[in-house]
């Protein structure tokens, strides 16, 4: 049955009572309000929109009028804005510290303000508490959110849960006095709570993460009994929110299991959410049906549309995940209406609420409902606070139970919310814009196709790389506990230089061992000699003749088998690298992404190089061609085990060199797993060897060596100078200049300004920082704070990093693993030691005893110039400047001989654009982390002493694997040549 008829009379009732005429003066006192026109102006100019909200979300960061009128005249003074004239004369000031610059400030700050009121309930409980009574005067249940719930901290975690107990308490307290009003607080005999509160189970736990499913919902499941414990003892009800598509899987899990267990199976007070604009939230409903009906017990489902579609599509296409929500409008509201049908269809399971401002949504479900005899208790409608308040009027006037959703809290935490209530109210297909615009009935209350359903299509910007693993996933994560459990089972080989095709034995071995548990041996390692090495130089010079010749097109397909391989045994090479160097696991995962990227890159660049360029004339071509060098020696790193390895490797293969591997010690194993990878993809005999062994003796030798043509380094400075001075002495018998290609490190920086968000800097600091403990060569080992938020920022971030979970890389709880060896370690704690004398020792987190754990440390007031300022540690160690302004701050970032990578945290249009021209810096991450760089999306490298060369992963690094050539050819015969177009 389609209920239509129905629908679309039910429909022109609500909406008629939606449209009715408002007096003149009511008319005329909103016109005048600057709230109001500034909704209008930005529904009118999408580009206003855009700058207008940006200028939102940064001004609770804002301390001064003066501040505030100058990023008034920096975000809304843009090219791209067409001011209206009323904006365009308030901000016709000369100094943002003038009357009218202040003047400006005040209005458009009450506004927003204005603005902010509209949708919250409240700053404060009293004010929450005023609010609902006054709803419940309208015949109208609430349910109370509280603002504020990015939680970076368990401190906040801990406050978050105390919060709503108050919350709970205060509630119940104030509804002692409320006197029951039928139509909300009962249904078909029975009395309902008069208090029900939102929650969102990522606020219970600052380290909630899909990964590590049982953690989280060991840690949250805990927290949330308490809260349930407390609300059926005073009388209230709890609702569940739905947040981020990543959390969807594990909240329902968590919440499907403790409301089976024997203390809470009984209660029908608690709901969960479903959002129609997620793909799969039909099958969610239905699995829900499902559950309830085994629990015997109903729940309430609250359907809404759902609050993060931009968040949702921009991270599907970044990491090159399918689009997980409706990427049409009409798609979810088909849906939408569909599963309204279900839950309806289901009502003696399960409670259904109603949650959309969409007339027609709310009047399908009215007109099931009615041909349904669906009983009042089953079924309510809801809407958010200041978002459907007519709708909600008439539906209520006709005896449903309606439950405004509303949010309280301060205005800073309130912001997000804000922005995301505002983005809905100006979006086109809105449909409270639509109906503010008077559109046709007819168009307004169409049913939605439902075979309208695309995916969003990104514009196509190039090379497109492979996706990570998506931890949300339960396979996924099976597959890679099965896959950590195969390699350890796997342990304890040995692994021989492979030299010509054959691997060899060697005189010295050295043991590879688990940084996370020192005792298990990953692998042992044959240390080739340098007679061996000698014997890999003659047959890589040997095999370079053949190889040269080699088509680019077989070579780069050489390289995309490689890659293939790679993907089918992702879980492997990724336990390989938890396992051998003490990556965690997502980060490890990440790891052979970027590995596959390269290998699929370098093929497309290889390719397009091999066309060349003509500059031909009448009469003469002229060809600009690429041929490669010779041998490349590779001298890989072990942070980054399989992706630098590869990266440097495949490069000059692809471009027809033949190439020595020489990986690190620690990290020879992965280097290995590496070496099957590209001889089963086809790599010939003697044009690529694995060639393991001491560095300051098989290294050193392959550097020097008069045969080797080129030289791709990646680690210590020290060690970086050395080849760049060896390689530019000319041996005897040596015919060309060697090519050094070095990545040196760095001593990066993050700037924290004024107007930052506090809550996006903190939690990008501690990722950048102990991520990896710190190991990444663009870790963040300097943050340098301007001081007015200098306190606020040390306060959070210290919390911050109390937070994290230290343990073996293998744990999915884990966020800072061991470091790499006892050298490692004995070095990271002499500088600690070192700080301790400079600096002020902020923090150091208990680490394990067992392994090569080093304590995420954080030293604040550190001097600019003092040595863990300026000396590269390589750990999990963090200085923090104070910065007395930005120019200041900028100053202290550029102090040092490094420039790899930096950051800067900041909603100043001026500042981002100053940093963008005077960073020293090869990387410039801007409001993000500094880590993680992506193949041909962050090109990655440095100058000053971080590095020469360019950039991994970008357009110009293969020319360093290759000579260019011009060829010059005279085509004419006797005065005679060929011309296009003449007879």
């Amino acid at each position: 049955m389609t209920y239509e008829v129905q629908t679309q009379e039910i429909a022109k009732k609500l909406l008629a009572s939606t449209q009715e005429n408002r007096s003149f003066l009511a008319n005329l006192r909103d016109k005048l309000r600057l709230d109001d026109q500034l909704l209008a102006w930005t529904m009118e100019n999408p580009h206003l929109r855009v700058q207008l909200f940006r200028f939102i979300d940064a001004l609770p960061a804002l301390r001064s009028k003066t501040e505030i009128a100058a990023h008034l005249q920096e975000y809304l003074g843009d090219a791209s804005v067409e001011l209206p004239t009323a904006l365009k004369s308030m901000l016709n000031f000369a100094s943002p510290d003038s009357v009218p610059g202040q003047v400006a400030a005040t209005t458009v700050t009450t506004a927003v303000e204005a603005l902010a009121h509209r949708y919250i309930a409240g700053e404060n409980i009293q004010q929450v508490i005023k609010t609902i009574e006054r709803l419940r005067r309208e015949k109208m249940a609430f349910t109370v959110d509280l603002l504020g719930e990015a939680v970076i901290t368990e401190t906040e975690a801990q406050s978050y849960q105390q919060r709503y107990l108050d919350l709970i308490e205060q509630l119940t307290a104030a509804a002692k006095s409320w006197s029951v009003v039928e139509q909300i607080d009962a249904a078909d005999g029975d009395l309902l709570p008069k208090v029900q509160v939102s929650v969102k189970l990522t606020a219970f736990y600052s380290q909630f993460d899909p990964l590590d499913a049982v953690g989280s919902e060991n840690r949250v499941s805990e927290r949330i009994r308490v809260l349930l414990r407390r609300a059926q003892e005073l009388g209230a009800a709890v609702h569940f929110d739905m947040e981020q598509y990543d959390y969807k899987d594990i909240t329902l899990s968590i919440l499907k299991k403790i409301l089976l267990e024997e203390e809470f199976k009984t209660r029908t007070d608690i709901g969960m959410t479903i959002q129609a604009y997620l793909r799969d939230s039909e099958a969610d409903a239905r699995g829900l049906i499902d559950w309830a009906k085994i629990r015997g017990y109903p729940i309430t489902i609250r359907l809404v549309k759902g609050a993060y579609w931009d968040q949702e599509t921009i991270k599907a296409v970044q990491k090159h995940w399918p689009q997980p929500v409706y990427n049409d409008k009409t798609a979810t509201d088909a849906n939408f209406e569909k599963i309204t049908q279900i839950l309806l269809e289901n009502h003696q399971y399960i409670y259904t609420a109603i949650g959309s401002h969409n007339v027609r949504s709310q009047a399908k479900a009215i007109a099931i409902a009615q041909a349904l005899n669906v009983p009042r208790r089953a079924f309510e409608m809801q809407v958010l606070y200041g978002m459907g308040d007519k709708l909600a009027k008439a539906i209520a006037s006709q005896g449903y139970r309606v439950r405004v959703y509303a949010p309280y809290g301060e205005l800073l935490p309130g912001m997000a919310y804000l922005i995301r209530r505002l983005l809905e109210n100006t979006a086109n297909s809105s449909f409270l814009r639509q109906n503010l615009e008077n559109r046709p009935i007819e168009e307004l209350l169409a049913p939605p196709d439902p075979s309208i359903n695309t995916e969003y299509q990104p514009p196509h910007t190039g090379f497109t790389g492979v996706a990570d693993s998506d931890y949300s996933i339960e396979e996924t994560r099976r597959q890679t506990a099965q896959a950590i459990a195969t390699v350890r089972s796997a342990l304890g080989k040995t692994y021989l230089p492979l030299i010509n095709g054959t691997n060899v034995s060697t005189q010295d071995t050295v043991d590879s061992v688990n940084p996370s548990q020192p005792s298990e041996i990953v692998g042992t390692i044959g240390l080739a000699s340098i007679d061996q090495a000698e014997t890999a130089i003659q047959a890589a010079k040997a095999a370079f003749p053949s190889w040269r010749k080699t088509p680019p097109q077989k070579r780069a397909d050489i390289l995309r088998q490689a890659a293939q391989i790679m993907e089918t045994r992702r879980a492997e090479l990724s336990a390989w690298i938890v396992l051998e160097v003490g990556k965690p696991v997502r980060e490890a995962d990440a790891e052979v992404s970027e590995a596959i990227d390269f290998c699929r890159y370098y093929a497309e660049e290889m390719e397009r190089l091999a066309a060349g360029v003509n500059y031909d004339v009448l009469g003469e071509t002229n060809r600009y061609i690429y041929q490669p060098r010779g041998i490349a020696v590779v001298i890989s790193p072990w942070n980054f085990p399989l992706a630098i390895a590869c990266g440097m490797t495949v490069a000059a293969l692809v471009a027809g060199n033949s190439t020595i591997l020489k990986p690190a010690e620690t990290s020879s194993v992965i280097a290995a797993k590496l070496a099957e990878i590209l001889v089963s993809a086809g790599v010939p005999q003697g044009v690529f060897q694995y060639l393991p062994g001491k560095g300051s003796q098989v290294g050193a030798y392959l550097v020097n060596h008069i045969d080797t043509h080129i030289i791709a380094f990646t680690g210590s400075q020290e060690v970086g100078c050395r080849i760049y001075a060896d390689a530019a002495i000319l041996k005897p018998g040596q015919k060309h200049m060697k090519r050094v290609i070095a990545e040196m490190g760095g001593k990066n920086g993050i700037i924290i300004d004024e107007s930052a968000d506090l809550d996006q800097a903190v939690a990008g600091v501690v990722q950048s920082a102990f991520g990896y403990s710190g190991q990444k060569c663009s870790a963040c080992s300097r943050v340098i704070v301007v001081k007015s938020v200098y306190d606020n920022f040390v306060e959070r971030l210290i919390e911050a990093t109390k937070s994290l979970n230290v343990g073996a890389a293998e744990l999915p709880s884990t966020k800072v693993g061991p470091v790499i060896d006892a050298t490692a370690q004995a070095w990271i704690r002499e500088y600690i030691a070192i700080g301790k004398t400079e600096a002020k020792l902020a923090l150091e987190v208990p680490v394990p005893e067992t392994g090569y754990f080093v304590p995420p440390t954080i030293f604040i007031d550190v001097p600019r110039d003092g040595k863990i300022a300026q000396e590269e540690i390589f750990g999990p160690v963090l200085a923090v400047i104070k910065a007395e302004n930005f120019v200041d701050a900028l100053n202290i970032a550029n102090s040092t001989n490094y420039a790899l990578t930096g950051g800067l945290y900041s909603r100043t249009p001026s500042h981002i654009a100053i940093a963008e021209t005077d960073f020293e810096v090869g990387n410039l991450y801007i409001n993000r982390t500094i880590t993680g760089a992506i193949v041909a999306r962050q090109p990655f490298g440095g100058f000053k002493l971080s590095g020469v060369g360019s950039k991994a992963g970008g357009p110009d690094y293969l020319l360093q694997f290759l000579e260019p050539h011009t060829i010059t050819e005279n085509i004419q015969r006797q005065g005679f040549a060929p011309i296009a177009g003449a007879e």
